[in-house]
């Protein structure tokens, strides 16, 4: 893809990036609160929700377009740039002719190819950034379309937004992280500005530090963050906004580290290490291949006696021992349990394998 530096999208952008404002645009006076509150500690590019989709009817869906002279008159009042998202090309042209300087394309849409496309065609000539958020479900190629489509309509200024993905399994975060989809995503096309979403994968403001650090750490280009100037009143989401006094400490509060460093002892040093970890992995790839050889026998032997290949008692066996073990050698149980269901789905794909395989005929 043909992308431009975030520093060269000439909205005073530059990485770290923060966008932050109101999950949506409710009222002149509470956009006038926030957006004022917001300028005055330093942010230039605000976010704010003019057409909402929501998951169930009969949700607050936006106020509209109304909301967009409003945002002409703050953005002029305050000097700040200003990002919708836009979900049509109907929004796309409302938004172009009042002047917004940044859109987005959300998770719901993302989804939808046609849809995406109609956009992108409306984006044709159009010379402002547009970020695409990840797709609701954990699907790279899906979430590169979108980009790709976005991308041959002309627009170079292109970033993504890492928003976290739903899986009903998830106890803590309203939207799963799976951190590795977007550093995959960042793995192939290094230029691509990525920018997190805290408050839509964390859906409670106790946890945003903390995935805010971690964006950083994974060094993410930025921070799209939701503010509120009442967040209890917020007639949506007003669990994940908070005010921007608390925004303004959990931003000074995050640590920037670099991105390398040339000491000499620190490269030689974590060269050694890296070189440990190649070993050991080296060393778990030769155990995971004598377990998938084991796999082989058990499965020939299922087939020599008409037995099933999947034994739901072993089965449980497996996953309620293996975390445990991981915890008495100081390993996360979750991340045991996740290992083994994809040694397990592959366990049965090999037995399937053996399965379908003709009998072998004795010789007489």
């Amino acid at each position: 893809m043909d992308i431009v530096n975030i520093d060269k999208w000439g909205i005073g952008a530059a990485s770290p990036l923060y966008i932050a404002g109101p999950c949506s645009v409710e009222t002149p006076d509470q956009l006038e609160a926030t957006v004022k509150d917001l300028a005055e500690r330093g942010f230039k590019i605000i976010r704010g929700g003019v057409w909402k989709p929501r998951t169930r009817p009969n949700s607050f869906e936006g106020v509209g377009e109304i909301a967009l002279p409003w945002i002409e008159e703050v953005k002029q009042r305050h000097h700040v740039r200003f990002a919708i998202e836009v979900a049509s090309p109907y929004h796309v042209e409302k938004a172009l002719k009042h002047g917004i300087d940044l859109l987005w394309v959300g998770a719901r849409t993302t989804v939808n190819p046609f849809a995406v496309q109609e956009i992108a065609d409306s984006l044709q000539g159009v010379d402002i950034p547009v970020l695409v958020k990840n797709p609701v479900n954990p699907d790279l190629a899906l979430w590169i379309g979108a980009l790709e489509r976005i991308n041959q309509a002309g627009v170079q200024k292109l970033g993504g937004i890492h928003r976290g993905f739903s899986n009903f399994n998830d106890q803590v975060y309203r939207n799963s992280p799976a951190w590795q989809i977007p550093l995959e995503l960042k793995t192939r096309y290094p230029n691509l500005p990525i920018l997190n979403d805290p408050s839509h994968i964390c859906g409670r403001r106790d946890l945003l530090a903390s995935v805010a650090q971690m964006a950083m750490d994974l060094n993410f280009d930025g921070l799209i963050i939701e503010s509120h100037n009442d967040p209890d009143q917020a007639w949506s989401d007003a669990a994940q906004q908070i005010t921007p006094l608390v925004l303004e400490k959990l931003i000074k509060g995050l640590q920037i580290r670099k991105v390398s460093t040339e000491n000499p002892i620190f490269q030689s040093q974590l060269e050694l290490i890296r070189e440990q970890i190649d070993q050991v992995d080296n060393e778990l790839l030769e155990i995971l291949s004598r377990r998938m050889k084991l796999v082989e026998k058990a499965g020939e032997y299922k087939k020599l006696n008409n037995v099933a290949i999947f034994q739901m008692e072993r089965w449980k066996k497996v996953f309620e021992t293996r975390p445990e073990w991981g915890r008495s050698l100081h390993l996360n149980q979750e991340f045991v349990k996740e290992l083994y269901k994809m040694v397990h789905t592959e366990s049965i794909r090999k037995q399937e394998e053996i399965m379908e395989k003709p009998l072998e005929k004795k010789e007489k």
